[in-house]
């Protein structure tokens, strides 16, 4: 399977490639300007990408996007993920060479409240996609995000290919990379949001005190997708993190 991509920015810049969180698309960097190549993907079964049946673990979402980089002969490039986008940086800073710089948004290495994520598998195996989207949407958002910007995302999340999203709440579910943090190398940013209960900003700085080279930023007004609700501040923050190499 090859993700569905976009290859937007200046031909002769570094190539940044940004992960999408559970239940979003491409579209989640959609008010981002960022000055570099930039290499937008699809997880499996989400936005224009096809499913892929069966289960899957992070290592397998991270073996995705190192078939689409082999594919774009892309041997090393920068990268940020928010959430599920940033675990599958984890496991790539981790266990490849090919990130030479990399930036985690809004993300946490472990899951302690497994519960939770049960919760929704049942729902969403019951139930559909529909009966939990507004539970998923709370966790997002903050209450003063604009209502168009909640109901774009929610139709995004309503178009995911549900066994596709399963599969890949069961790969968080059972996730660990905590003894994998030590192995990442490379400079590294670490960004937490102040109102995210989804990646509360303790379990963000866990990650950001194990790495041993890091820095952490908490963006105030956010929920768990900050680059939605706080696109300029954390713009700024990679840009800075980013052209510093």
């Amino acid at each position: 399977m090859l993700a569905h991509h976009t290859l937007t920015g200046p031909e002769n810049a570094p190539v940044l490639v940004l992960g999408n969180a559970l239940g979003t698309t491409t579209s989640l960097w959609d008010d981002f300007s960022l000055r570099f190549r930039v290499l937008r993907f699809d997880h499996r079964g989400h936005g224009l990408s096809p499913a892929v049946p069966g289960a899957c673990s992070i290592a397998d979402l991270a073996g995705d996007v190192v078939e689409l980089l082999d594919h774009l002969g892309l041997r090393q490039v920068y990268y940020c993920g928010v959430s599920l986008g940033g675990m599958v940086g984890m496991w790539l800073a981790a266990h490849t060479d090919r990130v030479s710089r990399l930036a985690l948004v809004c993300t946490t290495a472990w899951v302690p409240d497994k519960g939770r994520l049960d919760e929704r598998i049942s729902v969403v195996r019951g139930l559909g996609m529909e009966a939990a989207a507004d539970a998923v949407l709370s966790r997002w958002f903050t209450p003063l995000c604009p209502p168009d910007v909640v109901a774009r995302f929610r139709a995004e999340l309503l178009r995911v290919d549900p066994a596709s999203y399963l599969a890949c709440v069961e790969a968080v579910r059972e996730m660990d990379l905590r003894a994998d943090l030590v192995k990442i190398d490379v400079p590294t940013v670490v960004v937490a949001a102040a109102q995210d209960q989804a990646t509360p900003t303790e379990l963000v700085r866990q990650i950001a005190d194990a790495l041993p080279d890091s820095e952490l930023y908490v963006v105030g007004d956010a929920a768990h997708l900050a680059v939605v609700e706080a696109p300029r501040t954390i713009s700024v923050i990679l840009d800075d993190h980013f052209g510093n190499e």
